[in-house]
C-alpha cells in the first residue's frame, strides 16, 4: 500500500515539473482569450454564462489537457470543440498559462 502510494506521488511530482517546463505566455494567451473564450468565461476566467465553468485560478496542466481533448474529439462539447479546433498547440499553452495566473480567492460564509 505504502509502495502504491509513494509511486502515485512520484508520479504526480513528475506530471506537475513537465507542467512547468511547457509554460505558455500568460500575455498571449489573455489577449487570445478576449476573443475566444471571454463571452462565455468572462474577461478573467469568471464565468458569465449559466453552466459554463469558471478557469480562473486553475492549473495549467489541466487546461491544456482538457483543451487538447476538445481538439482530438476524446472530449466532447458542441461548442468547445468547434471552438479548440483553431487552436494551436502554443495558444493552447497560453491559454492555460493566461487563466493559471489569474489568482482567485474563497472565504466560507460569515454566518455559518
Amino acid at each position: 500500500m505504502r509502495g502504491a502510494f509513494l509511486t502515485t506521488l512520484l508520479a504526480a511530482a513528475s506530471l506537475t515539473m513537465a507542467g512547468k517546463a511547457a509554460a505558455g505566455d500568460a500575455a498571449a494567451g489573455r489577449q487570445k482569450a478576449m476573443q475566444v473564450c471571454a463571452v462565455c468565461h468572462g474577461p478573467n476566467g469568471v464565468a458569465v454564462a449559466p453552466e459554463t465553468p469558471n478557469l480562473a485560478g486553475e492549473p495549467e496542466g489541466y487546461l491544456g489537457r482538457q483543451l487538447r481533448a476538445f481538439r482530438s474529439g476524446k472530449r466532447q462539447h458542441e461548442v468547445m470543440a468547434v471552438i479548440a479546433k483553431s487552436l494551436s498547440d502554443e495558444d493552447i499553452d497560453n491559454l492555460a498559462a493566461w487563466f493559471n495566473s489569474i489568482k482567485v480567492s474563497a472565504a466560507p460564509p460569515e454566518n455559518l
